[in-house]
């Protein structure tokens, strides 16, 4: 009987450790801004202003779950779950609510993570040369977003290592027999030292028809007192004779009001687009940050009627009341030439070539 007590005794200790070593953590950011567009009328209506409150001027609002387990001898087994919202309404941002589910091993071998999360274009630019220090992306205009594949990737093995200031990792994902396709394969190579970060990657998406489309980036960053330095090059290239369902497909990643997507019937007929980015980042107070970013960009497709090019241009300032809770304001500006518009309120285009947004709200992340 003792025997048994002191056995049970010991399994209970065993098990109360493991325990601990096992870590839940639940994050998230809550971000709301007031945003005025010109030119975002629909087709044939006025070309009025639109105000709205947006539910992520700077961050798209979310919450996500963190887990860690240490398994001992440098093994920790990994998960996360992340959902995307609109905080000025409360619903989701998308029909996939979870935006992140992954499950994942690392160790000594790198990292290995399979399920639904970033690409490897993504991790590169967010982790090496994103536009502005202090927040990678603004949710509300971020033009860069629209070369890096749609961002995320369904049914994804990812492998990542790093070794002292360099970084590489790989990905490769299922298309499962889906009508609109979903098979990748992409990589990517980063060194970081001494304030200085450079890298290059690339990525393959196949189409449910079997065409594909190539996307390849690089560029570098440096940090020096309190500047922010950084440029960037990104091309995507699709092969000729995408269907129409294809076609939905690049479409729903090259465009959208955030994104500086073009619209217009030129649109269907282009292949390839570039684009140019060069930034600069200044802190002028540990709580004030400062950020202007300049995108150029062009198309060309199987007809000279889809050549059309855009210039893209955001000024940021933040300011820190707290690590957590800070306040922003944003001045934005696009513009087009050729045979394209932008996209209108109802996502569909309405002939305008220019526009310029403002921006201000608050953000708090936990």
């Amino acid at each position: 009987m003792k025997k048994a007590v002191l056995v049970l005794s010991a399994l209970a200790a065993t098990t109360t450790a493991a325990w601990a070593q096992s870590s839940v953590s639940l994050y998230g950011i809550v971000d709301v801004g007031v945003r005025r567009t010109t030119n975002e009328h629909s087709a044939g209506q006025p070309s009025d202003s639109i105000v709205r409150v947006v539910g992520g001027g700077m961050s798209q609002s979310r919450l996500g779950v963190n887990i860690t387990e240490d398994m001992g001898g440098g093994l920790r087994a990994l998960a996360n779950m992340e959902h995307r919202l609109t905080s000025d309404n409360g619903t989701v941002a998308a029909a996939d609510f979870w935006r992140q589910s992954w499950v994942g091993l690392q160790g000594g071998f790198g990292r290995v993570t399979v399920g639904r999360q970033y690409n490897v274009l993504f991790d590169l630019v967010t982790s090496t040369y994103a536009s502005f220090p202090y927040s990678p992306y603004a949710e509300e205009y971020k033009p860069e977003i629209g070369f890096a594949l749609g961002a995320r990737a369904s049914n994804m093995v990812k492998y990542m290592a790093e070794m002292g200031p360099i970084r590489g990792g790989v990905q490769v994902s299922a298309g499962e027999g889906s009508a609109t396709g979903g098979k990748t394969m992409g990589g990517y190579v980063r060194y970081a030292a001494s304030g200085l970060a450079i890298g290059a990657g690339m990525q393959n998406y196949e189409f449910g028809s079997g065409k594909k489309v190539k996307a390849t980036t690089f560029g570098a960053s440096y940090r020096t007192g309190p500047w922010y330095l950084n440029a960037g090059y990104a091309v995507n290239k699709a092969d000729n004779g995408l269907t129409a369902t294809d076609m939905a497909v690049l479409g729903s990643m090259w465009t959208g009001s955030a994104n500086g997507g073009f619209g217009g019937a030129a649109f269907l007929a282009a292949n390839k687009r570039t684009m140019w980015t060069v930034g600069a980042g200044y802190q002028l107070t540990p709580q004030l940050n400062l950020g202007a970013h300049y995108w150029k960009a062009d198309q060309t497709g199987v007809t000279a009627a889809a050549k059309a090019d855009a210039n893209f241009l955001a000024l940021m300032a933040d300011y820190a009341f707290s690590k957590r809770t800070d306040a922003y304001i944003g001045f934005d500006n696009t513009g087009l030439s050729g045979n394209v518009s932008l996209n209108g309120a109802n996502g569909a285009a309405n002939g305008a070539k220019k526009r310029s947004g403002t921006m201000v709200g608050l953000r708090h992340r936990f």
